[in-house]
Parts: structure tokens; C-alpha cells; sequence
């Protein structure tokens, strides 16, 4: 994985992998960005809710306020687009944000369009993510998954990522919560804990 680092005050940073480039939103992504964020299959799982964007005036309205809220996050927080390297094409957003109601924990998360899905994206995406997190002297990252979403809940136990319990003090909803820690960032390792009544 490579950061690109030259920027002297914090932005977020491109990470490139085997086949894909997660960077910095733009504006003129929004057309792509509606495909993902306007389709009810991705924005059903979303926490915090997030209705579906509607058109293509609100997806632009929404990447600008992302685009603005960057420029505002610490490292290593941020929203990045997801671009399939063999044709450039955004399938998708990924992120790294403080939790509420503390901003003391570290979330990662993604949401890519469902055409994409089930090509190991997510999985790939959040190790790229997790492992850009822990160079920056962050000990752990959390995801928060709903309950019934047996697929995040697979990508992140693929990860290495452990179930730690469930809450409703992050966005009012029941959430299965996942913890990584740096050590546990290994592939070759077992997958984490299986929350209870999530299929393996």
C-alpha cells in the first residue's frame, strides 16, 4: 500500500491496492456517487441512517459537504472514493470517522454499489484502510454493523476483526460492534469471533 504524503496540512490521503484507489472525493464524481448512494440496497444498511439520495443535485450538494467536513477531520479520519484501478470507474465510498456521541472511537466502514459486490472490494478496501490507520499511531478501529447484515459482518471477521458486544449508544439503532487492533491485522490469522445468530 502507498499514502501519498506531500500535502503539508491534512488531507485525505490516496491509498492504492492490488486493483483498486481509494481518494479523495470530487465533485464531478457525483454520477457515480448516485449510483451507489441512490440505490435503497446500499443505504438500507447505513448507520447513521441516510435516506436515498435522490438526484443527482443532492449527491452534488452532499460530496461537497463531505469534501468540506475532510478538510476538518484529523488524520487519520476521512471519506475517500473507491475507483476500480483496471478502468477508473468509482464503485463505491469508504471511511474512517469518529464515532458518536464521544468522537473517541475510530469507525471504518464502506459502501459499495451492488454490482460489486461479492469481488472481495469491501475486504480489500478495509484492509487498505485498517492498515493506513494503524501508521498513524491509532491502536484500534471499530465497525459497527446491524444486525442482520451478515455480509459486513463476514468482510470484517475476514479482516480479523473481533465481535466485542452489541450497543445502541452509537446512532440509536442495535449494533454489532467489531474491534481491530493492530496485531490482529494479519491474514493468515483465523477470522474473529462470531457474533451470535449471524451465520458463519
Amino acid at each position: 500500500m502507498r499514502t501519498d504524503e506531500t500535502a503539508s496540512s491534512w488531507t485525505t490521503k490516496e491509498i492504492t491496492t492490488e486493483r483498486l484507489t481509494l481518494r479523495p472525493w470530487r465533485v464531478e464524481d457525483a454520477q457515480a456517487a448516485l449510483d451507489v448512494y441512490g440505490h435503497a440496497e446500499v443505504t438500507r444498511w447505513l448507520s447513521p441512517d441516510m435516506d436515498r439520495v435522490p438526484d443527482l443535485a443532492a449527491m452534488r450538494l452532499l460530496l461537497q459537504q463531505w469534501i468540506a467536513e475532510d478538510a476538518r477531520l484529523p488524520a487519520p479520519a476521512g471519506r475517500w472514493a473507491i475507483e476500480r484501478n483496471t478502468d477508473n470507474h468509482v464503485i463505491g465510498g469508504a471511511i474512517l470517522l469518529p464515532l458518536p456521541p464521544g468522537n473517541e472511537d475510530l469507525e471504518i466502514g464502506w459502501q459499495l454499489h451492488p454490482g460489486a459486490w461479492g469481488n472481495g472490494y469491501a475486504s480489500e478496501t478495509t484492509h487498505a484502510l485498517a492498515t493506513w490507520a494503524f501508521s498513524q499511531d491509532v491502536d484500534e478501529i471499530f465497525a459497527v454493523v446491524r444486525v442482520d447484515n451478515a455480509r459486513a459482518a463476514a468482510t470484517v471477521r475476514h479482516n480479523g476483526m473481533h465481535w466485542v458486544g452489541e450497543t445502541n449508544k452509537y446512532f440509536r439503532h442495535d449494533l454489532q460492534v467489531f474491534r481491530l487492533r493492530k496485531a490482529d491485522l494479519n491474514r493468515a490469522a483465523p477470522e474473529g469471533h462470531h457474533p451470535p445468530n449471524i451465520p458463519r
